[in-house]
């Protein structure tokens, strides 16, 4: 991977990013309902993201990203987050990397401008594989707990 400079450079910053993530979801008018989730769950997740993004990107499989972001799916059906809200928060995650990766790049250099590009495609492999996965687990839960809702009702 060419662009491992780029990547060693996000998870050195990941908790300033993720702080900053927190900031834009709190901001967001298309995000309100994450004041149902705390804000250090929110940062631990993403940070834990960034952080080890290098293995996401490189080591993961589809299988490893399909089985975190199901279970964050879930979770934000507990937590009563509307499926919009999930995916715009994962795309906010995806556009602060963008954003960081754009900030940080040194303009002109041929090296630098094909190890962006390489970045920004392994990062939109990730994060679609990341929203399906997100949107998949968000739909199982809703499932469930609709039929659980039947069942409790049948029973009443």
């Amino acid at each position: 991977m060419q662009s491992y400079k780029l990547v060693h450079l996000i998870q050195y910053h990941s908790d300033s990013l993720a702080a900053g993530l927190l900031r834009r979801v709190r901001a967001s008018g298309r995000a309100e309902s994450y004041c149902n989730v705390s804000p250090a769950e929110l940062k631990e997740r993403v940070y834990e993201i960034y952080h080890h993004l290098g293995a996401w990107l490189l080591d993961k499989s589809e299988s490893d990203i399909e089985q975190r972001y199901t279970a964050i799916g879930a979770r934000r059906t507990e937590q009563n987050v509307p499926l919009s809200e999930l995916v715009w928060v994962i795309v906010l995650t995806k556009r602060n990397l963008w954003e960081f990766i754009n900030d940080a790049a040194f303009p002109g250099r041929a090296t630098d401008i094909s190890e962006k590009e390489e970045l920004l495609q392994l990062l939109d492999g990730f994060f679609d594989h990341a929203i399906h996965a997100a949107v998949a687990g968000y739909e199982r839960a809703s499932e469930a707990d609709t039929k659980t809702e039947c069942v409790t009702q049948k029973a009443s």
